[in-house]
């Protein structure tokens, strides 16, 4: 099959969920994409939208996703960019019926979204006993905690989803690099079978999907590596041709820098084993790359290979794991360190009488310069006191933030801001699976005015 293009340009509009609107808006406007990625999906945040869809069946998407369809919608549109993303989370279809919903309201007339779902194996493991690579035990032992177990999936749904002419595409969970990934063999019908070229395209989405990462913000620090308008930092691009030449850079005049060093810094960025990065297409070799570059914040990508895919996916399950009990208070003006400190001994000794385990514990000190703005560093005015403790209950853990309130008149004296909170915990491990267990669907959800 003949390439349906000779080069590519794609975009990071996100590193996680609450990332930046306005870096990426401006790559939009002047980034000149065939593709937008919005890569907003962590470990822990798909345990929690199902707990949300639990709780809502029509839920459980990202909650930026509404916010950034109506802002990126009209632009791509205009500008003919195809937006791909993991904000379905885990309920890509749901993501996708909101997103036709949006298009509606700003007067669309022709939308095609596809969702891509299939990642949620939780009824096809629960009932095997795997291995918890982190933890070596049994999965059997968290099965009445587990609230998810969702697989990492490749580029191959996402392609098909293009080739049926999608809009956008929105996915679960996925391996971060294959959003990125997918235009590339769909746009130069490259092989998905072909180590090499799968380990070059990882390279490539690995460098874009932590967005201004890769620009610097990661990377730069108080006196060695000092960059310039961090403030309004851009979003990187791949400006990619159909003989597997990437390029990294960014929209000209945008804040933050591409280097060599900030390239490096990204590539290693979660790598485990540079020589074996284990993603769902590729065991992807990043040891023998190369950074060269080509002109003030552009880099070209060479080296990168790979070797055949293991055929096991990543799964990771979500689970509940107790709670945190949380409470601060703040001490100000004369002895301020000294009176946090006496309460900090109280509390602790009053932990001891309670029978909290010190491991589950957490008493510290934090703070400085919030209530005087300019007095020299090393002599604060002020010190916090933040306490917390995990618990297997949840009435315990409101215990936590009602011992620091008590402090207001049961001493020191002067203590102020109280504060308190209760979470539940939502904690992950991980499991492998054979990629035969996963059975991929694609949902098309049509607007046609």
């Amino acid at each position: 099959m003949k390439p349906r293009k000779s080069n590519i340009r794609i975009g990071s509009g996100a590193g996680f969920s609450g990332d930046l609107l306005e870096p990426a808006i401006e790559l939009a406007e002047k980034g000149n994409l065939d593709y937008l990625v919005f890569e907003c999906l962590a470990e822990r945040t798909i345990a929690l939208a199902q707990l949300q869809k639990l709780k809502h069946s029509n839920k459980g998407y990202d909650p930026f996703l509404e916010q950034r369809i109506k802002t990126f919608l009209p632009i791509c549109l205009r500008k003919k960019i195809k937006i791909i993303s993991n904000m379905g989370a885990a309920n890509p279809i749901a993501a996708a019926d909101k997103i036709i919903e949006i298009a509606k309201e700003l007067g669309v007339k022709e939308l095609k979204v596809v969702a891509v779902s299939g990642d949620d194996v939780l009824e096809s493991v629960q009932n095997k006993d795997y291995i918890l690579l982190e933890s070596k035990t049994p999965f059997s032992k968290l099965l009445k905690k587990v609230v998810s177990a969702n697989a990492y999936l490749g580029i191959n749904p996402i392609i098909k989803a293009l080739e049926q002419g999608a809009d956008i595409i929105i996915t679960g969970r996925v391996a971060d690099p294959a959003i990125y990934m997918a235009p590339l063999f769909y746009e130069f019908d490259w092989n998905t079978e072909d180590p090499d070229i799968l380990g070059k395209a990882t390279a490539m989405g690995h460098l874009l999907e932590c967005a201004a990462q890769v620009c610097g913000g990661y990377f730069y620090d108080a006196n060695k590596k000092r960059i310039a308008e961090t403030e309004q930092i851009g979003f990187p691009l791949a400006d990619v041709s159909q003989d597997a030449e990437f390029k990294i850079t960014k929209v000209q005049n945008s804040g933050g820098i591409i280097t060599k060093a900030t390239c490096k810094e990204q590539l290693i960025y979660e790598i485990h084993d540079p020589k074996r990065y284990i993603t769902p297409d590729v065991i992807a070799d990043f040891s023998n790359i190369s950074f060269h570059e080509v002109s003030k914040d552009c880099i070209k990508i060479n080296g990168a290979t790979g070797i055949k895919k293991t055929g096991k996916l990543k799964v990771s399950i979500g689970y509940k794991d107790g709670f945190i009990g949380e409470g601060q208070i703040s001490y100000g003006g004369y002895q301020a360190r000294e009176r946090a400190a006496l309460a900090l001994n109280v509390i602790k000794r009053k932990f001891i009488r309670l029978g909290y385990d010190e491991n589950d514990t957490i008493c510290e000190l934090i703070g400085f310069n919030a209530l005087s703005k300019d007095h020299p560093i090393g002599k604060p005015e002020e010190v916090r006191l933040r306490v917390a403790v995990r618990t297997n209950t949840l009435d315990e853990a409101h215990r936590i933030g009602y011992q620091l309130e008590a402090l207001y008149t049961n001493g020191p004296a002067g203590g102020g801001g109280a504060y308190k909170s209760v979470k539940e915990i939502i904690a992950v491990q991980s499991i492998l699976i054979d990629e035969n267990m996963v059975n991929v669907h694609l949902t098309t959800k049509r607007l046609n005015s």
